[in-house]
């Protein structure tokens, strides 16, 4: 038998063992590690049977994973069945960025109102783990750490996890997952982890005071950082 039949064969049995929906969450899963890592570059083409060969998944539930992809904003489709990844640049980032404060202005608004102790203490608890993650290695903030990444989306996550709805809080991550390949290019910049961390003590010290619009203000201008570093700074970042 040859290879290129043997791998036809695994991925057939693979299809057959896992289910096209598991599947295709696989690919989706493979796929989207890949471009936040900069494997794959800002409008690059997907080939499916490239791909296919690549990640051993046949072409049907690729291209499903694929176009459960564009939905989140980090793949084009190109016609009727291509794909590229989808493009940078600072009108991309401004939008992003603009309705992340609407949307994250107005969670915190409401998380603040509603807040408990609980809420609270999720907050004390997420900056807690961020600043020892950055305090212990703080290269993994500059280089993209994956285990970073999820720390400081829980951060921002737990300032409006009160907020009451469930659709601002999938909002909060679909925009976080799409401003990833402009955070990475600014946290590449970042030369000074007590700034960074004063930076979210701050924002979890206003939310937790209920000092409202103050609180809203800090977390805008936060936000509006990677916007400033990556396309306003006096060196121009290159986005993976």
């Amino acid at each position: 038998m040859t290879e290129t039949k043997a791998r036809e064969t695994k991925t057939q049995d693979q299809e057959e063992s896992l289910g096209t929906d598991t599947l295709s969450e696989r690919a989706a899963g493979l796929v989207e590690q890949d471009i936040l890592s900069g494997l794959w570059k800002p409008e690059t083409r997907l080939g499916i049977h490239a791909l296919s060969a690549h990640y051993g998944i046949g072409a049907t539930p690729l291209r499903e994973g694929l176009t459960r992809l564009a939905a989140k904003g980090l793949i084009s489709i190109v016609g009727q069945r291509g794909f590229r990844v989808a493009s940078v640049s600072r009108a991309d980032l401004e939008d992003i960025t603009n309705v992340r404060k609407l949307v994250e202005a107005e969670a915190l608004r409401l998380s603040m109102r509603l807040g408990d102790d609980a809420w609270e203490a999720g907050i004390l608890a997420a900056l807690h783990r961020l600043r020892r993650n950055v305090q212990t290695n703080p290269e993994q903030m500059r280089d993209g750490n994956p285990e970073f990444d999820i720390l400081h989306k829980a951060f921002h996550k737990a300032l409006i996890a009160a907020c009451g709805s469930e659709r601002m809080l999938a909002l909060h991550d679909s925009l976080y997952l799409q401003a990833y390949r402009y955070r990475r290019a600014m946290m590449r910049t970042m030369r000074e982890p007590a700034w960074f961390i004063h930076q979210h003590q701050e924002l979890a010290e206003l939310a937790i005071a209920r000092d409202g619009e103050t609180a809203v203000s800090r977390l805008c201008q936060h936000l509006h950082h990677t916007l400033d570093i990556v396309y306003d700074s006096a060196e121009p970042r290159t986005i993976e």
